[in-house]
């Protein structure tokens, strides 16, 4: 679904942005704070479903986000970083089928953007640009390191000012040396420690 059908347009991760939502009703906690914890690009597609029902839907609009956090994104278009991260995915699969599937995600993504775009901009806004401008106004904080090789640190910074712009309460850290959501595994203190003040900063507002 990240990899294929969010990058044709195909908003397939809908589907599962209801059904976390609906978890919340089904073990009886839609009245209690929520603080949503992303990761990579993966995530942030999703989170942008979350963010769409939460802002549309009457059965979602009054449950109670007081903030986000983002550890390794977002990142805009970076085909090398996609094809790293899929790599990874697939690295216990047969040789010949990881191949096979990095040569047709990178196809996909080149017909995409070359060719496709223009028409998918008509019914499908990037997940990146949908961010930018999203109308949710709660605090987020912002975990990334200039050494990721698959989400790009200038693309987080370029995030943050775009939500800064927008008089949302940012904060961001750069970890400068740990690679894509790796940071927790490299700094667990720091890490732990930013995450719970930032909660705790969330629920007393």
């Amino acid at each position: 679904m990240v990899f294929f059908s969010e990058s044709l347009g195909i908003p397939s991760l809908r589907v599962l942005a209801r059904k976390l939502l609906e978890l919340l009703f089904d073990y009886e906690i839609e009245k209690e704070p929520l603080l949503f914890h992303v990761f990579s690009n993966g995530g942030v597609m999703l989170y942008r479903y979350v963010l769409e029902l939460l802002l549309t839907q009457r059965r979602f609009c009054h449950l109670r986000v007081v903030g986000t956090i983002f550890d390794s994104g977002p990142g805009d278009s970076n085909l090398v970083g996609a094809l790293r991260a899929l790599g990874t995915i697939l690295e216990h699969r047969a040789a010949v089928l990881r191949l096979l599937l990095l040569a047709a995600f990178a196809l996909v993504a080149v017909l995409f953007h070359i060719l496709l775009a223009p028409l998918t901009a008509l019914f499908h806004t990037h997940f990146y640009d949908r961010l930018q401008d999203s109308a949710s106004r709660w605090p987020e904080l912002y975990l990334y390191s200039r050494a990721d090789e698959v989400v790009l640190a200038r693309d987080v910074e370029r995030m943050v000012e775009a939500r800064q712009a927008h008089q949302v309460l940012v904060n961001a850290v750069d970890f400068v040396s740990s690679a894509h959501v790796s940071h927790l595994r490299d700094y667990p203190t720091y890490y732990t420690s930013l995450c719970v003040s930032f909660m705790r900063s969330c629920v007393q507002h």
